[in-house]
């Protein structure tokens, strides 16, 4: 079930992005809502397992379209150097979802049934996408009409962007990471900490989930101060990878403290990494969206096979050397990111530009 909805997130990212680019971030945004909404509430009616994986797909592909174009909307709200805690509050705000849905759903689950979990969560969506309209400005014009050769103009610089792609895989293996530490961690601490209450063993996760929501502003705040962004990814993504690779040898107090530090840097890498792209040229307006699309959709791909491949690890040679492996696996392509460039402090605002000009005065008089 995780599986095919992370499969339809993956798949749909970039198709999102030209959606985005033909239609703008707003109208796409609100139909992904509309899309969300209809494949949960139609989860609920699923008769097997094979039909709820096929509406959990389409779910998936609703998150896509919604993902990256409302972020390209949220920036698009905000001037240049001010955006920082924003992204940061927009990526937390998936975390207290998660959160939320994850006590809340298994509540109505154990109360309702599992199907009223998810027949509630789609008419919440749905609701959103009817007052979506009413509350979120209008910030684009875009051309009334685009032909395919147009978007495909616009979007090239996007795709062969070498930052967005230096800047992607250099995440990679910490995008698998966080993965593995909230998903696989209950299992592990059934298999090995057998003694440890369920509530316990879930805690942990929840606990790096909570923490990363004040993590997201705080890092695009000090992303939008820092001379260079890819600083604070190597400081985080180093940070992050020491923590994963503690997890096997930590006892029960300290586990705490990793799970506490690596739900801070979940939420403050993510936020620089998506701010990042709002100071690229190529990605700076219109096609920041596509970026952004790109950026997820290799993350995504990647990190979901070494998430296979971390269970695989795990089982056959164990849990040690799997914690072990994902922390190097999220520490070594951190070098990538040299190749990116666009890291450099924001530009001045205008009021800043034009105190720096400055008039020139003629040092001769005329007599």
């Amino acid at each position: 079930m995780l599986g095919s909805f992370l499969a339809g997130a993956g798949v749909f990212q970039l198709p999102a992005g030209f959606a985005a680019l033909r239609w703008g971030n707003r109208t796409v945004s609100i139909a992904a809502l509309a899309i969300m909404g209809i494949f949960c509430l139609a989860s609920a009616f699923s008769p097997n397992w094979i039909v709820l994986a096929i509406l959990r797909f389409g779910a998936g592909a609703g998150a896509a379209f919604f993902f990256a174009p409302a972020l390209g909307l949220v920036a698009s709200y905000y001037p240049v150097g001010s955006r920082g805690p924003i992204v940061g509050l927009y990526n937390a705000g998936f975390s207290i979802g998660s959160g939320v849905g994850l006590f809340a759903g298994a509540f109505i689950g154990a109360v309702l049934g599992w199907s009223w979990a998810l027949a509630i969560g789609g008419i919440a969506l749905l609701v959103a996408m009817a007052l979506a309209p009413l509350i979120l400005p209008v910030t684009e014009t875009l051309p009334s009409r685009r032909t395919l050769g147009e978007l495909w103009a616009a979007s090239r610089p996007v795709l062969r962007s070498r930052d967005l792609w230096a800047l992607s895989l250099s995440y990679m293996g910490l995008w698998t990471a966080f993965y593995v530490a909230a998903q696989f961690f209950v299992q592990y601490a059934h298999s090995v900490h057998p003694g440890w209450t369920l509530a316990l063993a879930a805690g942990l996760p929840t606990l790096m989930i909570a923490v990363e929501v004040l993590g997201g502003p705080l890092g695009g705040w000090l992303g939008e101060r820092q001379m260079d962004m890819r600083v604070l990814l190597v400081v985080f993504g180093a940070g992050a990878g020491v923590a994963v690779l503690l997890i096997p040898f930590a006892g029960l107090d300290a586990l705490v403290g990793v799970f506490a530090a690596l739900g801070f840097l979940d939420g403050a890498t993510f936020a620089v990494m998506y701010l990042l792209p709002t100071y690229l040229p190529e990605t700076r307006e219109e096609g920041l969206s596509l970026g952004l699309g790109l950026l997820n959709a290799i993350q995504i791909f990647v990190g979901s096979g070494l998430a296979i491949a971390f269970a695989f690890i795990a089982t056959y040679a164990g849990y040690t050397d799997a914690w072990i492996l994902a922390g190097l696996f999220g520490i070594a392509p951190l070098p990538l990111l040299l190749l990116v460039r666009g890291h450099l402090s924001p530009p001045p605002t205008k009021a800043v530009r034009d105190a720096s000009v400055r008039p020139v005065v003629p040092t001769d008089r005329p007599a």
